[in-house]
């Protein structure tokens, strides 16, 4: 059964060939192969891969010369429901996933930095994967003044989506902070690095829309399997 969470394959496929735009594995005025052959290569269809082409087409990322083929069109500022999300595999690119671990509503813990109105947070744990590999271990504190309840099968994949949509939540603004930090120990055995272990975090504070502080989040990142990339244009 297709997860009704997950992004429609379509648009997985166009963000996942932005991100290798951005990581440089597809170049500016490179020539895509055939249609029916990358869609055989992806293994979906090609009416599929057509929407996901339009999409790119749609955001300028690409250009369809009848009769010659379908050439990139690089460009640093395009729309991408992945913009904010900085983490690739090793080799660039991926298409991230999410699976939610645990969604609770709790007082914030005294040692985040201040954020919100409320004195609750709606904290979101979540193991994110890159082509299926996991990769990013996340915890996500959301102020509660956004949701009286969050509940687990009410996410997307693609979080500040979800906010859009269902909360009218506008992330537009970032800060990430890079060091080393201690695995938690309710890190699955899914995840690479074990409880305990120090590996690369980021930590970020996140603005709305209004200009005042939404968010704060800690990604650990298995370093084994993929890198934080911050590319400046």
């Amino acid at each position: 059964m297709p997860d009704r969470h997950a992004l429609p394959l379509y648009v997985q496929i166009s963000e996942m060939l932005i991100r290798d735009i951005h990581a440089g594995r597809l170049l500016d005025g490179e020539r895509l192969p055939p249609e029916r052959e990358m869609a055989d290569r992806l293994g979906i269809s090609v009416g599929t891969l057509r929407k996901a082409l339009g999409d790119l087409t749609d955001k300028g990322m690409l250009e369809r010369v009848q009769g010659s083929g379908n050439y990139i069109r690089a460009k640093s500022d395009a729309q991408s429901v992945y913009a904010f999300f900085r983490v690739e595999l090793l080799e660039g690119g991926g298409l991230p996933t999410a699976e939610v671990l645990s969604v609770q509503r709790v007082v914030k813990a005294a040692e985040l930095p201040q954020f919100g109105t409320s004195d609750e947070a709606h904290r979101i744990r979540r193991l994110r994967r890159l082509n299926g590999q996991p990769a990013v271990l996340e915890e996500i504190w959301l102020d509660g003044s956004f949701a009286p309840q969050i509940a687990e099968g009410d996410l997307r994949e693609s979080l500040y989506l979800y906010y859009r949509e269902a909360l009218g939540l506008w992330i537009n603004r970032a800060e990430d902070r890079l060091g080393l930090a201690p695995v938690p120990d309710w890190a699955p055995e899914t995840f690479g690095p074990k409880s305990g272990e120090n590996t690369l975090q980021a930590s970020r504070i996140s603005w709305g829309q209004d200009g005042t502080r939404a968010e704060v989040s800690f990604s650990w990142i298995d370093t084994t399997i993929a890198r934080y990339v911050s590319r400046i244009a």
